[in-house]
Parts: C-alpha cells; sequence; structure tokens
C-alpha cells in the first residue's frame, strides 16, 4: 500500500458534508484506514486536481464522472468508478406540468415555456433536454427553456434550483417542470408547493449518478480496499447508520460505468464539453 493518507476530494454543496466526512474519516481510522479529503466549491476543479494528483479520489457528480473520463481517456489513462450509493442506481428525471394542464405527452410542450434547473445540472436540466430531443423536440427550437441558475459547478447537488423550477410550475411562470424523480414529493413536504398541485407528464430513462472515481492505478489498491471497506459498513451501528442517512443511502454498492449514456449524449448535443472533457459550455461560470 502506498504511504500517506488517501486523499478524497468532495463538493461542499452542503454545511452537512463536513460532518459526513469526518465521520467517515473516523470511523475508517479506527480500522486502520487512513484517508483524508479536500472541500471543493465545484466539480471542475475537484476534477482538474483528480487527474492532476493532487487528490487520489473524487466524490464525482454524474457530469463530473463524464469529464473525468474523457480527461483521462486523452491522457492515456483509465477511469474507473469504485464505489457508489445504492441511490446513484438507476435515477430518473421527471417533467411535470400543473395539474389542470391538458398536455398528454412531450409533444405537447412544443412552443411551450420549459423550466429546468442550474445550467449543469444532469438530472433538471441535461438529461431532461436529451430526453427532450430523442422524442423530436429541438430544446433549442421547439421550446423556450427557462433556466434556475444556482450554485453553478455544484451540478445541481444542493437542489434549490429545482425547488424554485417547480414552484415557477406552479405560479405560471413557466408550462412545465424538470426535476430528479421524487423531488416532486420533496417539494410537497416541504412546503414549497401544495399537494395535488403537479402530476407527471413524462419520465426519462434510468441513469446512474454519483461515483467515488479513480484514475490511473498509483492508488488503485487502497481505493479498492477504501470501496470494500464502505460497501461492508454495519447498517446496524447506530453511528455508521447515522452517517449513512446524512449521506442519502442505505448501502453502498460497487461503482459502475454502464448508466450514465444518456447523459453523454446529452454534453454532447450541449456542447457542454469536447471529447477530451474541456469546458465548451457557453457563459458557464462556476
Amino acid at each position: 500500500m502506498t504511504d500517506g493518507p488517501l486523499t478524497l476530494g468532495a463538493v461542499a454543496y452542503d454545511p452537512k458534508v463536513v460532518t459526513i466526512w469526518e465521520g467517515f474519516k473516523s470511523y475508517l481510522a479506527e480500522r486502520d484506514m487512513r484517508v483524508d479529503f479536500v472541500l471543493y466549491s465545484n466539480y471542475e476543479r475537484q476534477v482538474d486536481d483528480l487527474l492532476d494528483g493532487r487528490i487520489d479520489l473524487a466524490w464525482n457528480s454524474p457530469l463530473a464522472w463524464v469529464r473525468a473520463q474523457r480527461m483521462a481517456r486523452a491522457r492515456g489513462i483509465q477511469a474507473r468508478s469504485i464505489v457508489m450509493r445504492d441511490s446513484d442506481r438507476s435515477l430518473t428525471s421527471s417533467i411535470l406540468v400543473r395539474a389542470d394542464d391538458d398536455a398528454t405527452g412531450v409533444a405537447d410542450l412544443r412552443g411551450r415555456r420549459l423550466g429546468v434547473g442550474a445550467v449543469d445540472s444532469p438530472q433538471a436540466t441535461l438529461i431532461p433536454l436529451r430526453f427532450l430531443a430523442d422524442a423530436g423536440l429541438d430544446p433549442a427550437r421547439d421550446v423556450d427553456v427557462v433556466h434556475h441558475d444556482l450554485f453553478a459547478g455544484k451540478h445541481g447537488d444542493h437542489g434549490t434550483a429545482e425547488r424554485l423550477c417547480a414552484r415557477a410550475l406552479v405560479e405560471g411562470t413557466v408550462d412545465a417542470a424538470c426535476v430528479l424523480t421524487g423531488n416532486d414529493v420533496a417539494a410537497v413536504t416541504e412546503g414549497v408547493i401544495a399537494d395535488g398541485s403537479v402530476r407527471t407528464l413524462a419520465v426519462t430513462s434510468a441513469y446512474d449518478h454519483c461515483n467515488f472515481t479513480l484514475v490511473g492505478d498509483d492508488r488503485r489498491d487502497d481505493a479498492e480496499r477504501f470501496g470494500t471497506m464502505l460497501r461492508e459498513m454495519p447498517l446496524e451501528d447506530p453511528e455508521v447508520r447515522e452517517l449513512c442517512e446524512l449521506e442519502g443511502l442505505k448501502q453502498w454498492e460497487p461503482g459502475r460505468t454502464d448508466g450514465y449514456e444518456i447523459l453523454e449524449r446529452a454534453v454532447d448535443m450541449l456542447g457542454f464539453y469536447d471529447a477530451e472533457g474541456v469546458i465548451t459550455a457557453t457563459g458557464y461560470r462556476y
């Protein structure tokens, strides 16, 4: 095993991130697994540091995974998904309309205002726009896309933009809203929108979300051990369960890479990154 702690990168989209990773760090240290972590304000800087070796593993959004994979390929090295949460597997996004809207399918959104999340949100912007294109609507021509750009660089992790998007739908400033499936229920629970005020018009195909990304082989053994220890965390332990609930999971699962196809196509269609992971999105600031 390489000397020195395994250095993790994570984006600080919420104050609880500190609590989460301090807790995991202590848990692993008690089991002779030394890790440290670096917090970032945005995923783009995190991916840059991962590729340049300043961190060993990155807790990446799906969009950050796409960029890391492309940058690694351009450098002749491999990117690997080491571990992910059970809650990162097979997610979908929903296109919502008001409950009294007479739309029956995606085609009925032609010429209407489509609310999306932050410009860099996979679940509330990129994937839904690709889904519309696959259904025969050109997002640049057939709908009026209304962005809710907040906290750029965090790839929509905070969820605030989706709540604003749902509220805009209820208030009538947009005709449809794109959210991670389930966030509409959360918006009702949080009092952002009234129960029964919206309904689901369409649901995207399934995709995967975050993963711990490794590039190259220098710390592969350490990274694999890290992943194994996370997967073996005993959920019956109250402290472990509390940490996992904060991080939004019931079980850590092996990483996989076959759930990012629709996002890859969205990135290409919208020109977010080029084939080598260079940021090409017009006006993107983070």
